[in-house]
């Protein structure tokens, strides 16, 4: 061998050498973290790597659980999402929705809402009021999940996906233009310039960031389950009556099943859990079909309604007749715990909060996913126009712009169903007779009907 035949091969191992420890670093770097996945953190990193000004985005995507392998089953999953007509108009532009729709999903036509005081419900249907053909679309958690998770693995030359990996630590910058570093489980590091967290209720990302978060318990808990209805029909209406105890709501699956999510007191679901079959579905019929309280307070709401606005509310002596329940399918009844949350700010120099870890609100209305997806087009397209304008990706004035319009959208939302919770939720006269009286007022005016349902569509 001659000097330039070991010089060659000395060459070839040292870049060897350097490519191997390349291979085996434990620290890498990225434009944009997303630390938890589900279906913000995994929507969130498919929408980024799909606008047209954020393609030379380097992006990690952490997901804390394993890789599923998704199988759709002959049974509905008992845990479903109401998806709004913006957060459709989302999954479409990410191409999301054709997986959705080549499972299976439920369009909502119309809502019927009634309390347990009289007769009196407002109805919501989509003539006029939006700009789609249904007011939401009943999507199984899993099928969303499994069809995001089909766009994720068509974007793996854009998105690092990390499955079932912890985060130890965050190191949030405290000077102007250092990265973000993650500290792993397992050893490895991360670095970044914005940093994402979608790592739900219980965020470490908040915590991390160290501001204020406004929470409490509702002392109830939601009981989800699948049923089986006592006649095939069309099933296109969701039906929700409040009690006294919270709120009971059909979402309808297909002609003959509906999803079920039961709010109620703690010591009731124990109750409802424990029950037979049988039991149970005769325990929900009486919810949903037992007549009205007797209250003279309610009664009087109603007299005065009918005078104010004469034929336009005429209270009907059967009231709403939702569908009866036949059967409960097997082993879907399970309950988890609901409470409020609130981050009082989203938003720290490099880092942004999304979903439910900005956020958690009751289920009554089934808004809590949809704002999460609405914080996901705010941010892309924010951070969008900042890229336009030639801003850094982690521009703290684009991430305050965030801040402010979600604050703007979610605040009120927020306040609006944790007041509808308390005022429906409860047996004292007078609150019952002002929430039937709400009822009331709202069927009878169909602007309020009309800004009520493009609040909850957007």
């Amino acid at each position: 061998m001659n000097c330039k035949q070991l010089y060659m091969l000395r060459r070839c191992y040292s870049t060897a050498e350097h490519l191997k420890s390349i291979g085996s670093s434990k620290h890498l770097d990225y434009d944009i973290i997303i630390s938890g996945g589900g279906m913000i953190g995994s929507s969130l990193a498919c929408t980024l790597s799909r606008a047209p000004m954020l393609q030379n985005q380097k992006i990690l995507l952490i997901e804390g659980a394993p890789k599923k392998n998704w199988k759709l089953s002959n049974n509905y999953s008992n845990r479903v999402s109401a998806l709004n007509p913006s957060t459709k108009k989302l999954l479409e532009s990410v191409d999301v929705w054709n997986h959705i729709k080549a499972a299976r999903f439920k369009p909502v036509k119309q809502m019927k809402v009634w309390g347990s005081g009289s007769v009196a419900a407002v109805e919501f249907d989509i003539s006029g009021n939006v700009s789609s053909d249904c007011i939401a679309y009943i999507v199984e958690n899993d099928v969303l999940l499994s069809a995001i998770d089909k766009e994720l693995d068509k974007s793996k030359d854009k998105i690092t996906v990390i499955h079932g990996s912890k985060v130890k630590s965050y190191q949030l910058p405290t000077e102007r233009n250092q990265p973000v570093t993650l500290v792993m489980e397992d050893g490895h590091t991360y670095s970044c310039s914005l940093l994402l967290g979608t790592d739900g209720a219980n965020s470490k990302v908040r915590e991390t960031m160290g501001v204020e978060y406004v929470k409490w318990s509702y002392g109830q808990h939601a009981i989800v389950a699948n049923l089986e209805l006592q006649e095939v029909s069309t099933n296109d209406t969701a039906w929700q009556r409040f009690l006294t105890t919270g709120p009971v709501a059909l979402l309808p699956l297909n002609n003959e099943f509906s999803s079920l999510v039961w709010s109620t007191t703690i010591d009731n679901s124990k109750e409802l859990l424990k029950m037979s079959d049988e039991e149970f579905v005769h325990a929900l019929n009486t919810a949903l079909m037992e007549p009205p309280q007797k209250n003279s307070l309610i009664d009087v709401t109603s007299y005065i309604t009918n005078i104010v606005f004469k034929n336009q509310y005429i209270p009907r002596p059967s009231g709403v007749i939702p569908p009866q329940i036949k059967s409960v399918q097997s082993g879907s009844r399970a309950a988890f715990p609901l409470g409020f949350g609130h981050s009082t700010s989203y938003v720290k120099p490099s880092v942004a909060l999304l979903g439910d870890a900005a956020h958690r609100v009751h289920p009554l209305a089934g808004q809590g996913v949809n704002l999460g997806f609405g914080d996901i087009e705010c941010l892309t397209r924010v951070l969008s126009k900042a890229v336009t304008n030639g801003h850094v990706i982690n521009s703290f004035s684009t991430l305050k712009d965030y801040e402010k319009e979600r604050l703007r959208h979610n605040v009120p939302t927020m306040i609006a169903i944790d007041l509808m919770n308390k005022v429906y939720s409860n047996s004292n006269s007078l609150l019952m007779a002002l929430g039937d009286a709400a009822i009331q007022l709202a069927n009878c005016l169909p602007p309020v009907k009309t800004l009520m349902i493009k609040q909850a569509s957007s």
